[in-house]
């Protein structure tokens, strides 16, 4: 079996020495993701939850997966007022294939950040 890394080129991956994602097949685990696209973060939690799912979504496209491939969710916000906001996001990219989910409420590495967002995948096949 070959491991495959998958690069969002954030600047991040590189300083931290991580890859967006690490396919080994035919498994594909996704890093912790946030709301940041090209240097901006949105204000919104609703927001940031959506842009980590789109980056999350590209990834697992990279490693020939798709978000309804997801059998592990983790979900990391940094207030449990969020839960209520975020769990409607992760309902619609999730409502079908209603894979495994852990919330924490956690502080985060940029006080911008709100939400991070991490997934396994076993793709299909």
């Amino acid at each position: 079996m070959t491991r495959r890394l998958i690069s969002s080129g954030s600047p991040f991956e590189e300083v931290a020495g991580y890859s967006r994602a690490v396919v080994q097949d035919p498994w594909v685990f996704v890093s912790g993701t946030s709301g940041f696209k090209d240097g901006q973060i949105a204000e919104s939690e609703v927001d940031q939850a959506d842009q980590c799912l789109q980056t999350i979504a590209a990834a697992l496209e990279k490693a020939g997966a798709t978000m309804a491939d997801v059998v592990r969710v983790v979900c990391y916000i940094t207030d449990p007022g969020y839960f209520q906001t975020v769990g409607p996001v992760l309902g619609k990219y999730f409502k079908v294939t209603k894979p495994a989910n852990t919330t924490v409420v956690c502080g985060l590495v940029d006080p911008r950040m709100k939400v991070e967002i991490e997934v396994t995948a076993l793709k299909a096949g």
